[in-house]
C-alpha cells in the first residue's frame, strides 16, 4: 500500500519550513568534524568528555570483543549475563552513590521499563507527577501505566506540593524530572524536591542522561552536585537514571538505587526482559569510562572551564541562552522557519548546531542547541562565536 498520507506529512514538514535531511558524520565524533563531507565545528555532540575516542576506551573495548566475542547471544534473564556486564554494574553502583544498579540497551529503555514496573496497571491505583519539560522517554513511560498523571509547573515547588496534595491517597506516588533538562539546560533542584517529598510519602526518580559525566565531582551526576554542596545525602534519592551514550561517551542506560529496586527490575521491567545483552566490547569500554572519569578528573573540569568562556561569549554577544546552567547553551530564536535557516546558515559557516522546533520545545520557543565539550580548544570556541556573531548579525537575531 503505498500510504499515501505520508506524502502530505513529508509536505507539510517542508511546507512549516523544518524538514532536514539526515546530516552524516563521515569519521570519528571529534570537536572539528566532517559532516556531510564538509569540515566543521561540532557544537551538538552529546560527547561532553570526548570519551568516544579516548585511547583507553577504545583499547579495552577491542580486547574484550577479542576475549568475549562481538555479541553477547542472548537476553540477560537468559544467558546474556556475561560477568563484564555484572562488573559494570557493580562500578556504577559505587560511581552514584547507591546500593545496586541495572544496566539496559538505552536510556530511552531504562526509563520506559522502569516507570512501568514501578506503577501498577490497574486504572488510577498509582499516581505519577512529572515536571512539565520532562524528556520524551519518561512521558513515554509513563503513558504505558495507568497511573493517575499530574503535571507540575517546570521546577515550580509550590506547584509540585499542590499536585502532592491532590495525589494522596493512591497506593504509591512517583515523582519524576529530568536532573539536567536537555532542552534548556538548567538544573532541577533535587534537594528541594527531596525534602517535599519525603513529607508527602512519595518516591523520587531522576533522569540523569545530561547530568552523568557533567555534574559533580569526578561527574557523579545531579546527586552528587547536591550532596557535594551539603543541600542532601545520597539516601534522600530513591532512583537514579543515567546513560552511558554521553558524558561516559559509549552506549547504554542504567538505574541506580537499592538491591530491592534492581531485584525488582530483573523480574520485570519489560525492555530489560526482552534486549539482547551489550556486547561484551561495549561493557568493557564503560567500565574504562569509568576508570577515566575518576582518573582524570581534569576532563570535568576543562568541560566546565570551556563551558563558562562559550556561554559568556554568547550573552556579551546578545544571544538567548534561557536559562541554561549547563554546558547546554541554547540559543532561543522563537520562529522555527527561522531558526532552521540560522542552522543551515551556520552549517555553510562552518559551524554544526541543531535546530530545535515543536513539538521537542513548545511553539515560539525554537532554538539553536548547542553543547560544548571538554575537548574543544578555545580557538574553535572562538572562531564559533565568530560565526554565530557573524550570521546573527545578518539575520537580525542580535
Amino acid at each position: 500500500m503505498p500510504m499515501p498520507f505520508l506524502q502530505d506529512e513529508v509536505d507539510d514538514l517542508k511546507k512549516r519550513g523544518v524538514f532536514t535531511e539526515q546530516r552524516v558524520l563521515n569519521g570519528p565524533q571529534l570537536p572539528t568534524s566532517v559532516i556531510d563531507g564538509k569540515e566543521v565545528i561540532n557544537m551538538s555532540s552529546n560527547n561532553y568528555l570526548g570519551l568516544a575516542t579516548h585511547p583507553r576506551l577504545k583499547k579495552a573495548m577491542i580486547e574484550a570483543t577479542e576475549k568475549w566475542g562481538a555479541g553477547a547471544g542472548a537476553v540477560r534473564p537468559i544467558i546474556g549475563t556475561n560477568e563484564i556486564h555484572i562488573e559494570l554494574e557493580k562500578r556504577l553502583a559505587e560511581f552514584k552513590g547507591t546500593e545496586s544498579s541495572l544496566v539496559f540497551v538505552a536510556g530511552i529503555a531504562a526509563n520506559r521499563g522502569t516507570i512501568q514496573a514501578l506503577l501498577s496497571n490497574k486504572q488510577d491505583e498509582d499516581a505519577v507527577i512529572s515536571d512539565q519539560l520532562n524528556h520524551a522517554s519518561i512521558i513515554d513511560g509513563v503513558r504505558l501505566t495507568k497511573a493517575k498523571r499530574y503535571i507540575f509547573n517546570h521546577c515550580d515547588m509550590a506547584d509540585l506540593e499542590a499536585k502532592l496534595k491532590e495525589a494522596q491517597g493512591h497506593r504509591r506516588i512517583m515523582v519524576i524530572t529530568d536532573g539536567v533538562f536537555s532542552m534548556d539546560g538548567d538544573i532541577a533542584p533535587l534537594d528541594e524536591i527531596a525534602k517535599l517529598v519525603k513529607e508527602y510519602g512519595a518516591f523520587t526518580f531522576a533522569d540523569d542522561a545530561h547530568a552523568s559525566g557533567v555534574l559533580g565531582p569526578n561527574g557523579r551526576g545531579t546527586v552528587s552536585h547536591f550532596v557535594e554542596q551539603g543541600k542532601m545525602e545520597y539516601e534522600d534519592w530513591d532512583i537514579q537514571m543515567g546513560t552511558l551514550s554521553k558524558g561516559l561517551g559509549c552506549l547504554g542506560g542504567y538505574i541506580c538505587g537499592t538491591r530491592n529496586l534492581t531485584d525488582h527490575l530483573r523480574h520485570a521491567a519489560r525492555p530489560f526482559l526482552f534486549s539482547t545483552a551489550h556486547p561484551p566490547g561495549v561493557a568493557a569500554a564503560c567500565i574504562a569510562a569509568l576508570d577515566v572519569v575518576m582518573e582524570e578528573p581534569e576532563l570535568v573540569e576543562t568541560l566546565w572551564k570551556n563551558t563558562d568562556f562559550f556561554k559568556k561569549g554568547l550573552k556579551d554577544l546578545g544571544f538567548d541562552t534561557g536559562r541554561s546552567e549547563t554546558p547546554i547553551a541554547p540559543i532561543i530564536v522563537g520562529d522555527e522557519a527561522k531558526t532552521m535557516e540560522f542552522m543551515r546558515r551556520l552549517y555553510d559557516a562552518g559551524v554544526m548546531g541543531v535546530g530545535i522546533v515543536f513539538p521537542t520545545v513548545p511553539r515560539g520557543a525554537a532554538r539553536v542547541r548547542t553543547i560544548v565539550t571538554a575537548t574543544h580548544t578555545m580557538e574553535e570556541l572562538q572562531k564559533a562565536l565568530d560565526i554565530f556573531e557573524k550570521i546573527g548579525k545578518q539575520m537580525e537575531i542580535v
